[in-house]
């Protein structure tokens, strides 16, 4: 049965514009997401067949094209809009970051962490660079490795925050692993860094290490 033959109360977008999007299962909010469905099967059906598949939103928004495709009636027209979609909400984040005063927003900052780290199968090691009113003036990605290492270069950090004319950063890594706890090198790279930063007057607000959902913050144990 196509999703305009339900029941008006029961079609996900009316409820969602009556209810709000927090009150969507997964599938219902991608299937608004997906608008249509395929012959014998709903948006809603087809929505279910990709959670099924792929088992999490995080693994969803994560695969590649290939992958995706497999599933009947999705292609790369899906992919593109879902990829534009995430890019999106990365910006609208950036943006929240680049407005106001960043110590306001921790959630927010964690939120953009995990955006940005999204999809990620290795370790990248981030630094949002921050003006003197704690607004975020960008991030870059300085570093890339593999599926549990990265080799940090301090010098490179501190390079980095001259260049953007920092007042502070935000130091972050992945950990593909899903285990947010960090490791002895990354407490010992935290106090390099922060060393190597003093140095140049430029501050260490936090370390964050993203793994999935979770996350990990130096600041709130008291680690720096």
């Amino acid at each position: 049965m196509a999703i305009t033959d339900w029941p008006a109360e029961q079609r996900p977008r009316e409820r969602l514009i009556k209810l709000g999007p927090q009150s969507l299962s997964d599938t219902e909010l991608l299937a608004i997401f997906l608008r249509v469905g395929v012959p014998g099967k709903s948006a809603v059906d087809l929505a279910q067949d990709m959670v099924d598949r792929f088992g999490s939103l995080n693994a969803l928004c994560a695969a590649p094209l290939e992958e995706l495709s497999a599933i009947h009636g999705l292609g790369s027209a899906k992919y593109a809009q879902l990829q534009a979609t995430l890019e999106l909400s990365r910006r609208a984040l950036a943006e929240t970051l680049q407005q106001g005063n960043i110590l306001n927003s921790p959630l927010a900052v964690r939120h953009y962490l995990q955006v940005l780290f999204h999809g990620k199968a290795y370790e990248a090691f981030v630094v949002l660079f921050l003006d003197v009113r704690n607004r975020m003036i960008c991030s870059e990605q300085l570093f890339r490795g593999t599926l549990t290492h990265t080799s940090v270069y301090p010098r490179e950090v501190v390079k980095a925050a001259l260049t953007n004319n920092a007042a502070s950063v935000i130091l972050a890594h992945n950990h593909p692993s899903g285990e947010p706890s960090p490791s002895a090198a990354d407490k010992l790279l935290t106090q390099g860094l922060r060393q190597a930063l003093q140095l140049v007057d430029v501050r260490i607000l936090d370390h964050i290490i993203v793994a999935g959902p979770s996350s990990y913050s130096f600041a709130e144990h008291g680690e720096l």
